[in-house]
């Protein structure tokens, strides 16, 4: 994709008001939003500050905010951890261990990667050393590592290392399986799968086999009216992202590719990995470079740059901030 010269990049160190937060954020650390369509500025003001507003992690992924309780989870995926971060206590462990504990041997020992919240407001883990998608059975309050398996295996072999996932209107969830859980991955004698999937697991337990196809699928996200899913697949050899169209039983009628950032994996940091999608359908995809911000129809507006490989993003319930996990950060940007 040729992108059009910068309209305007802003660089800014400016430190957040948040009360304890862990702020970091220096004055040199070439964080800035990069606009390519002046769209994009109907989204975000060119002039907002990227915040930093933890550090210290191996990789921060799946971040998850909690509106009822103004609290953002994430989590460290090498160090099995979930950390909670808010305003006024800044980061705080929330539940230890987070994806691997022992209980179902075969796998890597890496934590939780995606979380959401079903419809009953549970927990749901993409656990990584588990290999395994997982329920948290205790409340959001008082986190205990109790896991219910929602899915273990698909036609008897077990998954790869379940990555993120998308919990639909009706409760079914979706979720992609990429082999990085496995300490070798593609070639780890572990993997049971020949192929990195995407999967469906409908409310009744039955599971299906959605797209065999990417060489690493994993973030994942549907439109708000569930007619479209989109899927990042995260090889530098082929950075992009999938666009389906479903029927009303999230069946796969077409698919095309919805972008293509390959050209972009030499000279910036970051994959094709977690996405949001917000109340107009802006997509907000992590990427090289940070965040990558998309219209409906594909154009690139711009990038929110973090200058860090990039993994997860999400929106708060009004969609006035943008948390993003970077590599060893939690930050966060202001949109209009």
């Amino acid at each position: 994709m040729k992108h059009k010269v910068c309209l305007l990049i802003m660089s800014l160190g400016i430190l957040s008001s948040c009360k304890n937060a862990q702020v970091v954020t220096k004055s040199d650390t070439g964080r800035k939003i990069e606009v390519y369509d002046k769209e994009l500025l109907s989204i975000i003001d060119s002039t907002a500050t990227i915040e930093v507003l933890a550090d210290g992690f191996t990789w921060s992924e799946g971040p998850l905010y909690l509106g009822n309780k103004k609290m953002l989870l994430f989590t460290d995926v090498p160090e099995n951890t979930i950390y909670a971060w808010d305003e006024i206590n800044g980061k705080t462990v929330y539940l230890k261990p987070s994806g691997y504990n022992d209980t179902l041997p075969g796998g890597g020992t890496e934590g939780a990667n995606g979380l959401a919240l079903d419809q009953d407001g549970n927990l749901i883990l993409c656990q990584h050393g588990n290999r395994v998608v997982a329920r948290m059975e205790s409340s959001l309050d008082k986190p205990q590592a109790n896991f219910t398996y929602l899915t273990k295996a698909f036609l008897g072999k077990k998954f790869n290392s379940p990555n993120d996932l998308h919990i639909c209107i009706n409760g079914d969830i979706i979720f992609t399986d990429p082999p990085y859980g496995l300490p070798d991955q593609d070639q780890d004698k572990r993997k049971e799968l020949k192929y990195n999937g995407v999967y469906l697991l409908k409310k009744d337990g039955s599971i299906s086999l959605m797209d065999s196809t990417l060489t690493r699928p994993n973030g994942v996200a549907l439109s708000t009216d569930e007619k479209y899913m989109y899927v990042a697949n995260s090889d530098k050899a082929k950075s992009i992202w999938i666009k389906y169209e479903l029927d009303s039983l999230k069946n796969i009628v077409d698919r095309s590719q919805f972008a293509d950032v390959t050209h972009l994996t030499e000279t910036q940091k970051g994959l094709p990995d977690g996405l949001k999608i917000n109340k107009k359908g802006y997509i907000f995809a992590t990427g090289p470079g940070g965040v990558l911000v998309f219209s409906p129809d594909s154009r690139h507006l711009g990038t929110i740059n973090t200058g860090q490989a990039t993994a997860n993003c999400a929106l708060d319930e009004t969609e006035t901030y943008l948390y993003m996990t970077a590599h060893s950060y939690l930050m966060r940007v202001r949109l209009k």
